[in-house]
């Protein structure tokens, strides 16, 4: 049984978008009550994250210098040395603890993309592999049926079953050999049975080969010809129910990229992109991410990195709803980052903050450059 992705999905994603959709007949307002609900869930881990990050931003100065004058003072003594170091590290806490939260919500996080790039949102996808061979080394080949792990297809506005592609007889062939790649629900139900039962749906599969095309043909009811010995796949297309529906300014929430081929631009896409880039940049900076801690090359690479990010998304499309996903994500990480970074330090933080900044204070009154006061004139 799949207690991973697939599980988080199925059990816990989807019926909360069902719900929703059963409340607002909007897959838009479920995206964003989705994406809300999983992130308030996730808050607890998020915030602990986020205050041992700007914890390790606090102490990293005093942490490092302490650890600088072990490794001088143990030079010889390389046992002592790793002893002190774990005994400062307790002291202060480990820069790694904040990656812990991190990871334990990933999986959640997964989960939900996952649902997004899928059906009622966006097209699904089906890959076939298929191996050609000669006749006479087919007649050695017991024949195995084949089927593709089964998804989630929505058919109707709030009613999804579980199809899978499937070849009776296997996906090795004969040359010239002629069979059909059918879907079908995981109870064996045609697909194009439960259509029969929606005629009000129009999904209509595709079928394409996406490798090997001297070696196999299909037509658009998943009629297959072995043409020639050697690999090919099949790429089959069940379209997202919801994929051309918009929502508020998105024009369509299962379009792929900002620019067609034909060099239509998608301002919709573009603006997602931009305001991705822009929360993500102003989420580093109330973080603290931002800061190259005197480091000016470090410092770029913070500033360019949101910018890398949001470029990222031009070049590697994805769905229109899993963008809104994310910007709706980095606005809630964003306002989260504010709230939590105007909480009161602790106690022995606030010690070392104020110690730092009478350095800094100091150090500001007796810079090198300063012209010495002059001596006191000789009266007379």
């Amino acid at each position: 049984m799949d207690f991973g992705i697939g599980f988080l999905s199925n059990n816990i994603m989807l019926p909360i978008i069902d719900l929703f959709y059963s409340i607002v007949p909007s897959y838009g307002l479920a995206i964003v009550a989705l994406t809300l609900i999983v992130r308030f869930a996730l808050y607890p881990l998020s915030a602990g994250s986020i205050r041992n990050m700007r914890r390790m931003r606090i102490v990293q100065p005093l942490m490092q210098k302490r650890m600088q004058e072990i490794k001088e003072r143990y030079k010889d003594d390389p046992q002592k040395q790793q002893e002190e170091m774990l005994n400062v590290q307790k002291e202060f806490g480990n820069p790694l603890a904040g990656c812990l939260p991190l990871l334990l919500q990933m999986p959640v996080l997964l989960a939900l993309f996952a649902t997004l790039r899928g059906s009622p949102f966006a097209s699904v996808n089906y890959t076939v592999n298929l191996q050609i061979l000669p006749a006479e080394q087919m007649e050695r080949i017991q024949p195995q049926a084949f089927a593709t792990p089964p998804q989630n297809i929505y058919v109707a506005d709030g009613e999804r079953v579980k199809v899978t592609a499937i070849l009776p007889s296997g996906n090795k062939l004969a040359v010239g050999e002629h069979t059909k790649i059918q879907y079908q629900t995981v109870e064996g139900k045609p697909f194009q049975a439960v259509l029969a039962e929606h005629p009000n749906t129009k999904l209509i599969p595709q079928w394409k080969v996406i490798k090997g095309e001297e070696r196999v043909k299909i037509d658009a009811q998943g009629n297959i010809e072995a043409l020639q010995p050697g690999d090919a796949t099949i790429q089959g297309t069940i379209p997202g129910l919801a994929e051309d529906q918009g929502f508020l300014f998105i024009d369509a929430l299962g379009r792929v990229g900002a620019i067609d081929p034909d060099g239509t631009i998608h301002w919709d896409i573009v603006a997602m992109v931009v305001i991705f880039g822009i929360t993500l940049y102003i989420s580093q900076v109330l973080s603290g991410q931002n800061s190259g801690a005197g480091n000016p090359q470090q410092d770029t690479v913070n500033k360019i990195t949101p910018v890398i990010f949001s470029g990222m998304f031009l070049f590697f499309p994805l769905p229109a709803g899993v963008l809104m996903y994310m910007v709706i994500g980095n606005i809630f990480q964003t306002l989260q980052t504010y709230i939590l970074s105007r909480e009161p330090l602790p106690e022995e933080l606030q010690k070392i903050v104020e110690a730092q900044e009478k350095q800094a204070e100091a150090q500001q009154k007796t810079l090198p450059f300063e012209p010495k006061s002059s001596k006191k004139k000789a009266t007379g």
